[in-house]
């Protein structure tokens, strides 16, 4: 459905206004409860200003399930490996796979996701708009971790197809969810930046099937100093609320520099919202309309009504891939992030101005069907995206770079945010990857991380948990 976009609804800025939580219900906070090693030598390289092994887009390099955590990352000798602890456990136990990262790109990153149906895990990993690595594990051993063996046999052969299932020959950004049934989808990008389309696969416990693309790279996007007609779409995540519904925030990217007011900028802008009720089969926007159908010729694009829930042109340094999460009423929030207005109307470096002037938003709905957006008073200080989290209370958390953490009370209307912890003890590197199936899990904040180094020295890695309000 190719229309003009216009935003979905009117954006609020945030006031100070009572929320709707309970009175009663404690506010933020966070509480170190330890740290442990799991590679005193991980692979460490910078590149496109990140680390392969905590690109906070991976989803999931670190994740929890029934009483364990599982983290994947590359070693000093390029292995991929995965390790299991008891969650909570000082000890991780480590399983080298057979395969070695081929390339000094930090999109190469490894992903992890659970097919409850058998029980499986499974990673993809080692892929930047060419062919991906895929492995999973036998039936059961997620189910049963304490009684099955952890060691290379319980995981197969590493393919360059899902089983059999060839997705395609410019493959990125894979991204694992879970559906409310238990089948496990694959999110991925077909082609490369600036011209590339959203796609899906989905896992039944005995065969995957491709789903098909549900973006697209066409239209025509007009601004004020050039024009587009070839882009991506780049997504903050996708993720399932409590009710099923399929929830995606995104940014486009054009892939004609000419949109920019100058070419040492990112030719981001705007952000926007899609949702699915019927597991991703098709996509409405905000007011519920459908703007596509996965697997059809009439995808999500630029040029659809009701996609832009905060508009931003390209001259500011948007971020891409940056974050969502859904509250229990099943409301959608992300983190955004680029330089506001005031620090000028042209970034000519977006590097260097995000670091110097960048600033995080929480962009959420609120209860009446309202977009609200609020500044967190939280210098960047880096180039690199924020996370976030939200607790049982529904109090927000953001995760910025070199593991600071900020957070907002529900109860304020996330009028509130303020410093937490400021993760000067960690020596992060920058962007960190969150377990987000343990918040759930067990109310702990729980995080993975590389200590700074230089060059392509080793460095360790680690993963460090806070406990969230009781």
């Amino acid at each position: 459905m190719r229309r003009r976009t216009v935003p979905a609804t009117a954006l609020l800025v945030a006031v100070a206004a009572p929320g709707t939580a309970n009175a009663a219900d404690p506010g933020p906070s966070v509480t170190k409860k330890g740290t442990t090693r799991l590679d005193g030598q991980a692979l460490y390289f910078v590149s496109y200003d990140g680390l392969v092994n905590n690109n906070s887009f991976q989803k999931n390099g670190l994740l929890t399930y029934k009483g364990h955590q599982y983290a994947a990352w590359y070693t000093s000798t390029r292995n991929a490996v995965v390790a299991r602890r008891v969650l909570g456990g000082s000890t991780w136990s480590t399983v080298t796979l057979s395969h070695t990262l081929k390339s000094d790109d930090s999109h190469n990153v490894i992903s992890m996701g659970v097919s409850k149906t058998d029980g499986r895990l499974h990673l993809t990993m080692d892929s930047h708009s060419d062919g991906f690595f895929y492995v999973k594990s036998v039936a059961g051993l997620l189910d049963n971790p304490a009684s099955t063996s952890w060691t290379s046999s319980v995981f197969g052969a590493v393919r360059t197809t899902l089983d059999g299932l060839a997705l395609a020959s410019q493959f990125t950004y894979p991204q694992f969810v879970s559906t409310p049934e238990g089948r496990l989808q694959l999110s991925y990008r077909v082609g490369i930046s600036g011209n590339g389309r959203n796609a899906l696969a989905e896992y039944d416990g005995s065969s995957w099937t491709a789903l098909g693309e549900w973006t697209s790279s066409t239209g025509t996007y007009a601004g004020s100093h050039g024009s587009g007609t070839a882009r991506n779409m780049y997504l903050h995540g996708i993720d399932y609320d409590t009710s099923g519904r399929l929830h995606a925030f995104f940014t486009w990217r054009e892939q004609n520099a000419a949109v920019m007011c100058d070419s040492g900028g990112i030719t981001n802008h705007d952000t926007g919202y899609v949702h699915s009720t019927d597991r991703g089969r098709t996509w409405r926007n905000d007011a519920g309309t459908v703007v596509g159908t996965t697997g059809t010729s009439d995808t999500v694009a630029v040029g659809d009504a009701g996609l832009v829930v905060d508009s931003l042109n390209p001259d500011h340094s948007l971020m891409n891939q940056e974050s969502q999460a859904t509250d229990s009423a099943g409301l959608p929030h992300a983190i955004i992030s680029y330089v506001p207005g005031r620090f000028g109307q042209c970034t000519t470096n977006y590097v260097a101005d995000r670091t110097a002037y960048g600033r995080a938003f929480h962009l959420r709905k609120n209860s009446s069907g309202s977009w609200q957006k609020t500044e967190i008073p939280v210098a960047l200080n880096s180039s690199q995206r924020t996370k976030l989290v939200l607790d049982r209370y529904d109090n927000a958390y953001a995760i910025f770079p070199y593991g600071r953490i900020a957070g907002a009370s529900k109860s304020s209307g996330y009028t509130d945010w303020a410093l937490l912890y400021d993760g000067g003890d960690l020596n992060a590197f920058g962007e960190v990857v969150i377990d987000e199936m343990r918040v759930r899990a067990d109310n702990v904040l729980s995080f993975m991380y590389q200590e700074k180094s230089s060059g392509t020295t080793p460095s360790p890695l680690h993963v460090v948990d806070f406990a969230l309000p009781a």
